[in-house]
């Protein structure tokens, strides 16, 4: 199913390019949106802007409109949430060096991983991760894949069973700052905050309830309700939390590699209606085109 309200829209507002942990370069990866007939797109990597001079530039050629976003990395009660911004001012400066804090709680938590590995005694692990992630900060799949290449495991699935998954060896938290400074950088940025993918923190409905109340005292403005990977009572438990807290509903794929039929991009549930878009609220509002 496709995610757009009308047939002439089709927005998706978070995935994920080489900048940060993705497959595809930002030119690829919009290239690949427009293909599929997105015609709104935001490229939310983590805890980075650097795709996004790419990315617009290979927007405009192909006609899809590119919204300013990210995904940052937060702690809340003693649990990693992700927030993302969208329509924000990319070169602000406040902005700039809190993201190049991000950047560096990234590298702190990536030499960690390597010293948890180091009695695997894979060679040149974080030059070679490194490597793999395009010179930027390597995360846990960029470790796996140097894993695999090394022949210590079959695949990367093998990798985060023994070595890199919850409770393993290299899982290793980072040091996040708390929610409501991450979505006041947003804020301050002129963005708006929204809440990413809200079932995936495994919190029960009390918890995500209490979630979503510290996120909206905090500042935050919208809720992912549509996401890849939901069931059809995650959506309508999502719409309704949305409804219930007034906020505004934002969807997308959490596109990261191609191969992957339930999280590509312009691909998700479709929305319920009767809820406030986010992309409504834009600098430059989206809105159902005219008919033809």
């Amino acid at each position: 199913m496709t995610i757009p309200q009308h047939p002439g829209l089709c927005i998706d507002l978070h995935c994920h390019s080489t900048a940060s942990d993705g497959a595809l370069a930002p030119r690829d990866l919009v290239r690949r949106a427009a293909e599929r007939g997105v015609t709104h797109l935001a490229l939310t990597d983590h805890d980075t802007v650097a795709g996004l001079a790419e990315a617009r530039s290979e927007a405009e050629a192909c006609e899809v409109e590119l919204i300013a976003g990210v995904e940052l990395s937060c702690q809340w009660k003693g649990r990693t949430i992700h927030i993302v911004g969208l329509d924000f001012d990319e070169q602000d400066e406040g902005f700039q060096a809190a993201l190049s804090q991000q950047n560096e709680n990234r590298w702190a938590r990536a030499r960690k991983i390597v010293d948890r590995l180091s009695r695997l005694k894979v060679e040149n692990l974080l030059e070679e991760a490194t490597q793999i992630a395009g010179g930027d900060v390597p995360g846990r799949p960029h470790f796996a894949e140097v894993m695999v290449s090394q022949g210590l495991v079959r695949n990367t699935a093998q990798a985060f069973k023994r070595y890199l998954g919850n409770g393993k060896p290299g899982d290793v938290k980072a040091f996040w700052p708390e929610l409501p400074e991450v979505v006041q950088w947003i804020r301050a940025a002129g963005g708006m905050a929204v809440l990413a993918h809200p079932r995936k923190y495994q919190l029960t409905a009390t918890k995500l309830r209490e979630l979503t109340k510290d996120f909206i005292r905090a500042g935050g403005r919208g809720i992912e309700v549509s996401t890849s990977g939901q069931s059809s009572g995650d959506l309508g438990f999502l719409a309704e939390l949305c409804r219930r807290e007034e906020l505004l509903a934002s969807q997308g794929s959490d596109f990261h590699f191609p191969g992957a039929p339930w999280c590509e991009l312009g691909k998700i549930m479709k929305m319920p209606e009767g809820l406030e878009p986010v992309w409504h609220h834009f600098k430059v509002p989206v809105d159902v085109p005219a008919p033809a």
